[in-house]
């Protein structure tokens, strides 16, 4: 008998435990946020009272089924709350917020359940250093805390979405640009924290610009998106530089490392320049944009262009740029005959990359198809006047356009007429000799020969004279 009723109060104990743990719900949150709280089941046709502090206690809104609705105006709560069919809703959640709600609906003055417990926990980040910006290098400190003794599941997602490997509360590591961004703190897989991480660095532009003598020429170098200038003043900027170094080449001999510009990072803000290639820096350097231009390339700005900021703790920030040129190549120069087979070779110092590609644009008048003309080079067997013009070579890597450069071929007429008449006065002349050396052979022939018989021993010769007279013998 005493067996039995241990048995009913185990299961009585045990089943209230079940319905108040199902009845009870833990939402985390943020100081300054809007929290949402949804009705335990659908509350249409019913009448729903919401209380703070304990059941019964501060009545903080209520609603009826005819359309009426109620939420409190007491401070702290006064404009904080709205209330709808779906979910009171609490703006601007403050500190004194924190603790338990309870939400209770009727129906015809009865209880159609018990009542709903909300317990609202602080979820807060701590971040290290406090500033939330650093540098590459900087130590970097965060935490999530949720306010309670329990072991709930915390974890961290980066910036780039991934879960960091350790499952605990605290990150500490050292500072990089993959850093920056925003970071997630994530409890029992459903609540979220997030905070935002600046790392100050520089663009990540391509490494590697193109450009030629009939195209522009930009060496890129700027901030990372969305960090300003007094940002990087708080970290204790000092300078920004750029130096060149030349690839060298028959033109280029010198490969010593120059230095283009230095700026100290004070008001005003300007550029000194010590060696002048005829570049310009961009105008306002209060946005970020320490970028190199000019209208177009030249052959000596093959090369490594690093752009390098100086900060009072020792940091330097540094991207390097290198510039290669696209050129074309003519096998018989610019001034062609026409007839004269052409070769034109279009390309770059080095490789170009496996996704790059070379489009070669004719002269409307040529009678080469656009659709001939991919890759480094192109062959014009027999150069007409229609090839006359400019030839264009662009590059392009994807769907990207990189560069264009430009050759102007200049294709006579006149020089046809000249080579058709070298050339037949040539086989004329050649002709000429030939005869004339056959016929000094045979001649030369014929006299030795007569020459020979003239000379041979034994030989009589008869008189053909009309009056012959007979030799005396004296």
């Amino acid at each position: 008998m005493i067996e039995n009723l241990i048995k009913i109060i185990l299961i009585v104990v045990f089943t209230l435990n079940v319905l108040t743990t199902a009845n009870e719900k833990v939402i985390y949150a943020q100081v300054g946020e809007s929290v949402s709280l949804k009705p335990p089941e659908d509350i249409k046709n019913k009448y729903t009272y919401w209380y703070f502090g304990k059941d019964n206690g501060l009545q903080l809104a209520w609603l009826n089924p005819f359309g009426g609705r109620k939420v409190t105006q007491v401070e702290p709560w006064n404009r904080k709350l709205s209330l709808s069919t779906h979910a009171l809703t609490v703006t601007n959640f403050q500190e004194e917020f924190f603790g338990e709600f309870f939400c209770k609906v009727t129906l015809n003055g009865e209880i159609v359940s018990s009542s709903t417990k909300y317990k609202l926990i602080k979820l807060s980040v701590i971040a290290t250093p406090t500033s939330l910006l650093l540098l590459p290098g900087e130590s970097l400190s965060l935490g999530c805390d949720v306010g309670t003794p329990q072991n709930e599941n915390i974890h961290w997602i980066n910036p780039q979405k991934e879960r960091e490997h350790k499952n605990h509360e605290t990150v500490s590591k050292v500072a990089t640009s993959e850093d920056h961004g925003l970071w997630t703190c994530v409890v029992e897989n459903e609540a979220r924290a997030q905070v935002f991480i600046t790392v100050i660095d520089l663009f990540f532009d391509p490494p590697r610009q193109y450009t030629s003598t009939n195209s522009p020429l930009s060496i890129p170098c700027s901030l990372r998106a969305n960090i300003t200038w007094e940002q990087v003043k708080e970290k204790g900027a000092q300078k920004i530089q750029w130096h060149f170094l030349p690839k060298p080449s028959l033109r280029v001999t010198s490969i010593e490392r120059q230095r283009l510009f230095i700026l100290s990072v004070e008001d005003p803000l300007t550029w000194k320049v010590d060696e002048d290639r005829g570049l310009r820096p961009a105008p306002d350097l209060k946005t970020g944009n320490f970028s190199l231009t000019r209208d177009q390339g030249v052959e000596g700005d093959r090369g490594d262009y690093v752009c390098s900021f100086t900060f009072r703790n020792g940091v330097t920030l540094s991207r390097s740029v290198h510039v290669d040129i696209l050129q074309i190549v003519s096998s018989v120069g610019t001034n062609i005959r026409s007839g004269q087979e052409v070769n034109l070779s279009c390309s770059t110092a080095e490789s170009l990359p496996s996704d790059a590609m070379l489009r070669w644009f004719s002269p409307d008048e040529s009678e080469l198809k656009q659709s001939d003309h991919h890759g480094a080079h192109l062959t014009i067997k027999a150069a007409g006047t229609g090839d006359s013009g400019r030839w264009r070579c662009e590059l392009w890597q994807g769907h990207v356009w990189l560069t264009t450069e430009i050759i102007t071929l200049q294709i006579s007429e006149e020089g046809a007429h000249e080579v058709k008449l070298g050339a037949w006065m040539l086989i004329t002349i050649c002709s000429s000799a030939v005869i004339f050396i056959l016929l000094l052979v045979i001649t030369l022939t014929l006299c030795h020969r007569r020459r020979k018989r003239k000379m041979k021993p034994g030989r009589h010769q008869f008189c053909q004279c009309k009056n012959p007279k007979p030799k005396r013998i004296s």
